[in-house]
């Protein structure tokens, strides 16, 4: 029995020996690790966060009624340019039958009033004229009879704007004509002949005739999310990409940030707007929906290398690149970084442009996603 184990023991020493020998052989036959190397680049860097939103103009006017009825004629269009005191559209004035009633009923009663005191006035003129009374109480029939012809011309005026919207003296102030407040373009006419309009007052918008903005001052109306409005502040640059025009980008200045989200989606967003500072000749439509580049760090023309070849100390956690010092042979060199936009960083010292970085990470292989 003893003589099996030892024949056992040995056979196991053997194929462990042998087992040793064939790793170290098959190791030897490996080819040994090659590393390539990078060089580093002169890039402008910007580190940028993106807000999407709409071109809307600066100022947008809606010009309202200050009087009801029904649009008789629309003397505008949409795209047309238009200045203050250009006619817009006149209205047809409905008139309210208990207003106008009442307003009849005050002219005869002011007509009857106006009757006596002239009647008044005439017998005190004959009696003043034979000296009968004295100067003061005829002075006095005098202005009573001026007031009461003041007060019927008053109330046939107030009965003439209660059935047609405007009377005989007033020129351009007449209600019907409904007339520009500003200078600008015309973006909007929604109104047609026939279509019946409130008056604005102090209970009621009243309806929209037309809006008026003018296109010469344009700015970026947008939303960013709450992750990345601690990052920016006012009067950071932008860069302005509107979709619909293409190859070319407009400067704008950070001029608002909302200082209260709002729920979108389930996300708070923050309202930011922008103007823009060089848009040439270029017409730009209100409401084109437009990306925002907020511009947070920026680096012209600066040394730069890919971020995949930095490394970091496992202690300190610094950075250091291993630059060429002779066939694969490397040394290691600390890092000062600058701005970064995730795929290339700014190298502010360390190492050289013509220095040779090895790519440490060529080996790594990443998993293929399942299906």
């Amino acid at each position: 029995m003893k003589k099996g184990l030892t024949i056992t023991i040995l056979i196991v020493i053997a194929l462990v020996f042998f087992g040793a020998l064939y790793y170290l052989y098959a190791k030897n036959q490996e080819s040994p690790v090659v590393f390539e190397t990078d060089k580093p680049e002169t890039k402008t860097i910007i580190k940028n966060t993106i807000a999407t939103g709409n071109i809307v103009p600066d100022e947008e006017v809606l010009i309202k009624p200050n009087i009801s009825g029904i649009i008789e004629e629309v003397y505008i269009k949409a795209g047309q340019n238009i200045k203050a005191g250009d006619l817009i559209a006149k209205i047809k004035v409905v008139a309210n039958v208990s207003n106008l009633s009442n307003s009849q009923n005050q002219v005869q009663s002011n007509k009857i009033a106006l009757d006596n005191q002239e009647k008044v006035f005439q017998r005190q003129k004959t009696l003043f004229d034979k000296g009968v009374i004295s100067a003061n109480d005829f002075d006095a029939a005098q202005l009573a009879y001026k007031q009461a012809k003041q007060n019927y011309a008053a109330s046939q005026q107030s009965f003439d704007i209660v059935k047609t919207g405007t009377t005989s003296g007033l020129g351009n102030y007449a209600n019907t004509l409904i007339r520009s407040t500003v200078n600008g373009m015309v973006l909007d006419v929604p109104v047609k002949v026939g279509n019946q309009v409130i008056e604005s007052n102090n209970f009621n918008e009243g309806t929209t005739i037309a809006s008026v903005a003018d296109v010469g001052r344009m700015i970026f109306v947008g939303k960013i999310d709450e992750s990345e409005v601690g990052k920016i502040k006012e009067k950071l640059p932008i860069e302005i990409t509107v979709g619909a025009i293409e190859n070319k980008k407009f400067d704008a200045v950070l001029q608002y940030i909302a200082p209260k989200g709002k729920t979108e989606n389930g996300a708070i967003q923050f309202e930011i707007k922008a103007s823009l500072t060089n848009r040439d000749d270029t017409f730009i439509r209100a409401g084109l929906s437009a990306n925002a580049s907020i511009i947070l760090e920026k680096a012209d023309a600066v040394l730069a290398l890919k971020e995949s070849l930095i490394q970091f100390d496992k202690k300190t956690q610094k950075p250091y690149v291993e630059i060429a010092t002779g066939p694969q042979k490397f040394v290691r060199k600390e890092l000062v970084l600058g701005v970064s936009d995730g795929i290339y960083v700014e190298i502010k010292s360390g190492i050289k442009a013509s220095d040779k970085i090895k790519v440490w990470n060529q080996g790594l292989k990443t998993e293929e996603p399942k299906p």
